[in-house]
């Protein structure tokens, strides 16, 4: 991580990196995944197995993809993310609250359930951001947590470094900002390893945390239950 940024100067450079691509993240995102993070998002949410109109807080929200299936499946969604432009771009997003996730400005137990797609890299401190989270579910509420991931062996991790580290920039390049493109493959750095993901949710409050590979570990999934 010798060139990726730390602390505040993180934190600022993402929510300008994300300010930038805003207006056309959604349409990079479709042509990165082939459309496949639709499906993805669809499963990480119905995992969810929450009543129907619960109430559920989307973390890191972007334009919108997460809050749109949230609303698909009948829940009450929240969004919320560090960038403006990310929220100002996005889409049937009735309730959207700009703020940094390590500072959640809402009450103790205030949502049933809560979700995160492929953001945990961009969190500057991210123990705490999940201690954050933890403390705004309610006893027996869920989380559910979709992440990039790197196969770890064959064909499919070999297809996938040169996708994420040598097309995707390329891509992201001609169709948005450069830098941005560059930036994301490398931000994996900044993942820790699923045992330590786990750990860290049970340290925020949940419990029976389950994780999973996605189509043949190209991404991960956390779910979990907030304890009581």
């Amino acid at each position: 991580m010798i060139d990726l940024p730390q602390g505040e100067e993180k934190t600022r450079q993402v929510r300008a990196m994300f300010d930038t691509i805003a207006g056309r993240y959604e349409f990079v995102n479709r042509i990165m995944t082939f459309g496949l993070d639709r499906r993805w998002r669809r499963r990480c949410v119905s995992d969810l197995r929450l009543p129907v109109e619960s109430r559920v807080l989307d973390v890191a929200a972007g334009t919108g993809d997460f809050t749109r299936e949230l609303r698909r499946q009948r829940y009450v969604p929240v969004a919320t993310d560090l960038s403006f432009g990310m929220l100002a771009n996005g889409r049937e997003m009735p309730e959207r609250v700009q703020a940094d996730a390590v500072h959640l400005p809402f009450l103790d137990g205030s949502f049933d359930g809560v979700t995160c797609g492929y953001a945990l890299r961009n969190f500057t401190e991210l123990a705490a951001t999940l201690k954050e989270m933890g403390r705004v579910v309610r006893p027996g509420g869920r989380i559910s947590i979709l992440e990039v991931a790197e196969p770890k062996s064959g064909l499919w991790r070999a297809g996938f470094r040169f996708w994420f580290r040598t097309v995707v920039p390329i891509v992201g390049g001609l169709l948005s900002d450069r830098a941005a493109y560059q930036y994301l493959p490398k931000s994996t750095a900044y993942l820790p390893p699923s045992p330590e993901l786990v750990s860290m949710l049970n340290d925020a409050g949940f419990v029976a945390v389950n994780h999973r590979a996605v189509m043949g570990g190209l991404s991960q999934q956390l779910v979990g239950t907030k304890g009581q």
